[in-house]
């Protein structure tokens, strides 16, 4: 469309052999002085983790956006969940996270403005499929209106930091013992800093749109005393029982992660209400061998040392898109209220090897509010996916409806059902 940046300039898009080009590719448009961004999940992430090393370690402010999907261990699997998220949390980006299209909008702002301002390089991650493929109407965002947002004092720092033959300057050197760990230690402060920035930037975001956020959103009774922590789009389904069991007086709560790394102890302590007992934090990936999968170690760690009254437990949820329904969120709770809950749970499977399942009982939440649902079948090959989005399309921009559609279909395509 020639559309312009905020730099006046028409975008440019590359397109390379493989995700280790496009890392590489990133990674000397941010040592030029050029802002970059790509988009990528799964192997194709981790055929970028070598450069993402690079690029936090000299604090260059890339995006990356992830839409968060399983890795090949076993068996490959295209479908979501959150290892290949979890595979780079060592890398040094700072992650955030969305758990639905209207956050995933607003909150790729907030990554790209506090990535400027805090000179570090972000992971916006959100679901993949689930999130990813969804259609929903959202309110969209007038990009003049956040210009006033973008720090520009940081914005000419990182031009002045960059490669330029009239400025020599050493960089990427190889270091030996004498400083190569003050080095490493060196950018503490920056990481340091960045929960303040990114929450300052949630808050002139809501300025502008009205929709607030924060590193660790509670949503639940304010006397709670069974918690979950999760994020993502499971964070939608939980927040949905949530309301349901609070009406009917059960004391449960949830806290929605929203900025994983760097992970602010203080800010998710500040989140949890003080009659908590027992937190449950739910994991969308597995980390085998491990004492616990990252989300339940962080919040182990976080929760422990400072309320040790309070009991914590962890659980696997939804790999490769298995879908997460309310009747699993359910089945979390029963288990953080039992009177011996499992400490280490999985909750969706029959797992008759290790017994680690949580049983499942009945459960379907009633509409808040008037609603038609459809659900359509096709052939894989038939069209009926791409029909189906246009559809939602037309309901939402023709008839000014709110429109929420979602696609399922296995990896046989062609076909299949």
């Amino acid at each position: 469309q020639g559309r312009k940046n905020f730099f006046d300039q028409t975008v440019v898009v590359k397109e390379m052999q493989s995700e280790k080009g496009v890392a590489g590719a990133l990674h000397g448009c941010l040592a030029g002085g050029a802002l970059g961004t790509t988009m990528t999940a799964s192997q194709g992430l981790m055929l970028m983790i070598p450069n993402m090393y690079k690029i936090s370690g000299e604090l260059l402010p890339g995006v990356f956006h992830v839409t968060c999907r399983s890795l090949a261990a076993h068996a490959l699997s295209i479908f979501g969940d959150h290892q290949d998220l979890m595979a780079v949390r060592a890398t040094g980006v700072a992650m955030l996270g969305s758990a639905s299209v209207q956050e995933c909008q607003d909150l790729s702002w907030v990554a790209h403005l506090s990535a400027i301002e805090g000179s570090l390089p972000f992971v916006h991650f959100f679901d993949g499929f689930r999130t990813s493929d969804e259609v929903q109407t959202i309110d969209v965002i007038d990009p003049e209106a956040m210009r006033p947002l973008v720090n520009w004092q940081a914005v000419s720092a990182f031009r002045h930091r960059a490669m330029d033959p009239e400025h020599p300057m050493v960089r990427g050197t190889a270091q030996n013992p004498d400083i190569y760990f003050q080095n490493r230690e060196a950018p503490n402060a920056s990481y340091n800093a960045l929960p303040a920035i990114v929450q300052k930037n949630m808050d002139a975001l809501a300025k502008v749109t009205g929709r607030q956020y924060h590193l660790f959103d509670y949503v639940g009774a304010p006397d709670a005393e069974y918690v979950v922590v999760t994020m993502a789009s499971s964070g939608e389904t939980v927040e949905a029982v949530v309301n349901d069991l609070v009406a009917q007086g059960r004391k449960v709560g949830l806290v929605k992660v929203r900025l994983y790394r760097p992970f602010s102890a203080e800010h998710l302590l500040a989140a949890l209400p003080s009659t908590v007992r027992v937190v449950g934090a739910l994991d969308r990936t597995k980390e085998p061998g491990s004492l616990g999968e990252p989300l339940f170690l962080d919040v182990m760690a976080a929760v422990a040392a400072a309320r040790p009254n309070v009991r914590v437990v962890g659980g696997r949820y939804g790999l490769s898109s298995k879908e997460f329904d309310p009747a699993q969120a359910l089945a979390v709770f029963d288990n953080l209220a039992a009177a011996e809950p499992k400490a280490r749970f999985t909750v969706g499977i029959t797992d008759d090897v290790t017994r680690l399942s949580l049983p499942v009982r009945p459960y379907a939440l009633a509409p808040t509010q008037k609603l038609t649902q459809a659900v359509f079948y096709g052939f894989g090959s038939d069209g009926t996916v791409s029909a189906n989005k246009v559809a939602a399309r037309i309901v939402s921009d023709a008839a000014g409806k709110f429109v929420q559609e979602y696609s399922w279909f296995d990896s046989k395509k062609s076909g299949g059902l």
